[in-house]
């Protein structure tokens, strides 16, 4: 009975560490300030307590407590900061009749280990905004049905939101019916050029449920879903079906978020699909209406907009090989006996041509003083780099140069999976007062492998079946 008793005791000890590093790793596994907003001088606030007796408390332990418990925190709205989270590449699998159990239960618990850290990151920092990177799903080929139930786990167990927010997903995924894509290409063609961009041009828009609200919505952040090319595909296989599901349930492919528009705070996110941007492409609608977009904001917003751009795309843009894990590289179906109407299209890609990078960071970057920022998926491993622009055009460099105008720095957001220690990525910007400029920062938020999540809830369920058992006897 003593032994019993002891070793109870040890793995309810183990049980509760274990638990207390996966509530806690934001400060536990990372560097002081790496797991929050970046503080770029003294006009930043600070957190505020709720209650007095934490002003009372040691500064270390005041903050850490403030960091880690939202309820301890005063919520006056007065940061002006722009606080984004960013995810990269999910990539959740789907089951199938063939799956075996072990998979499935892998499956299930990858879905709950990314939410954790969905979960943590949001309580922690209350974001406006929060961005996934694309490649929500591991696969693009996929029936109508499985992508509602992909979706469905996506809203429910990885980034949970109010009912609202995802109404139109569980209407899909109870109803199990395929969507009528047919019947959306018939309007998007149909649509008048200056009509599609209007759809895609917002200003100050904070809650998509309520698109009249103007101030930050922390407790449902906005959602910002990329295309990402395990969603769609490539230009050279994406289909009429694939951008039509994206569109009813993720959001769509292009659009521009213009804030504080003609002050000297202006600033505006745009949304890019870089997957239609290059071709070949299967239906060259997608890369006619993409251009399209990028050619109205040239010719509509630009001559008006005076502040930087926080540029959200899939596809990394050109730069040459040794910068980041992958190099440059296209693809196309060449004698593709399977779909020979593929043939000649483009297949795959690293990163976006050098034209298409030099025409589009021209259009998306227009005020040489003004810094920007470039936030992408795809390369799981992430990378950072500068584009200085120097003598005509924009390089990529691990340096920032600034010869002519303001570089702008490119993120490849690292994958939240748990083979890349579940990342989350911290994009803070703030307006300098004395300078009259915003500033930009990004930092990662670093979890662990999922087999320490995973061992942290074993652990939970072996505890409460051994301290039953104690109890008992």
């Amino acid at each position: 009975m003593k032994t019993f008793s002891a070793i109870t005791n040890f793995v309810t000890v183990v049980t509760v560490v274990l638990n207390l590093f996966v509530y806690f790793y934001p400060d536990i596994v990372n560097r002081d300030g790496q797991c929050d907003w970046h503080r770029f001088d003294d006009d930043t606030p600070l957190p505020k307590a709720k209650y007095p007796w934490i002003d009372q408390l040691p500064p270390a332990v005041k903050s850490k407590l403030l960091s880690n418990f939202a309820s301890l925190r005063q919520d006056d709205g007065s940061s002006e900061d722009i606080h984004i989270l960013t995810f990269g590449d999910p990539q959740i699998n789907g089951n199938w009749p063939s799956t075996p159990y072990i998979k499935r239960l892998d499956n299930y618990g990858n879905d709950y280990y990314l939410g954790h850290i969905y979960s943590i990151m949001k309580s922690r920092l209350r974001p406006s905004h929060v961005a996934v990177m694309g490649d929500q799903f591991s696969s693009q080929w996929i029936y109508d049905s499985e992508f509602y139930n992909r979706t469905y786990r996506f809203v429910e167990r990885l980034f949970p939101r109010d009912p609202e927010y995802k109404q139109t997903v569980l209407d899909f995924w109870q109803r199990q019916e395929n969507f009528d894509w047919m019947e959306w290409m018939r309007q998007e063609q149909a649509l008048d050029p200056n009509h599609r961009f209007s759809s895609r041009n917002y200003a100050d828009v904070y809650d998509w449920v309520s698109l009249d609200r103007n101030t930050p919505n922390y407790d449902q952040p906005l959602f910002i879903n990329l295309t990402g090319n395990h969603d769609i595909g490539y230009s050279g296989d994406a289909t009429w079906q694939h951008m039509a599901r994206f569109h009813q349930l993720f959001g769509q492919n292009n659009y521009v978020i213009t804030y504080d528009a003609g002050t000297e705070k202006e600033w505006r996110i745009i949304v890019l699909d870089s997957l239609t941007l290059e071709g070949p492409a299967l239906e060259e609608d997608f890369r006619n209406y993409t251009w399209s977009f990028l050619n109205h904001i040239k010719a509509d917003l630009n001559p008006n907009f005076k502040g930087p751009t926080i540029l959200f795309t899939h596809i990394p843009f050109y730069k040459r090989a040794g910068l980041c894990a992958d190099g440059p590289e296209h693809k196309f179906y060449i004698d593709y006996a399977k779909e020979p109407y593929k043939n000649g299209k483009l297949r795959s890609q690293n990163h976006l041509w050098h034209n298409t990078t030099q025409t589009v960071m021209d259009i998306v970057f227009p005020n040489p003083d003004q810094n920007g920022m470039i936030l992408t998926g795809h390369d799981h491993v992430g990378c950072d780099d500068w584009y200085n622009y120097i003598n005509g055009e924009w390089v990529a460099s691990k340096e920032r140069q600034e010869p002519q105008r303001k570089s702008v720095r490119e993120i490849v957001v690292r994958a939240m999976m748990g083979d890349f220690d579940g990342q989350t990525g911290v994009f803070t910007g703030h307006f300098d007062k004395a300078d009259h400029k915003w500033k930009f920062e990004f930092t990662y938020c670093s979890f662990v492998v999922q087999h320490w999540w995973w061992a942290s809830k074993v652990l939970a369920l072996v505890t409460l079946l051994l301290q039953s058992i104690k109890f008992l006897i």
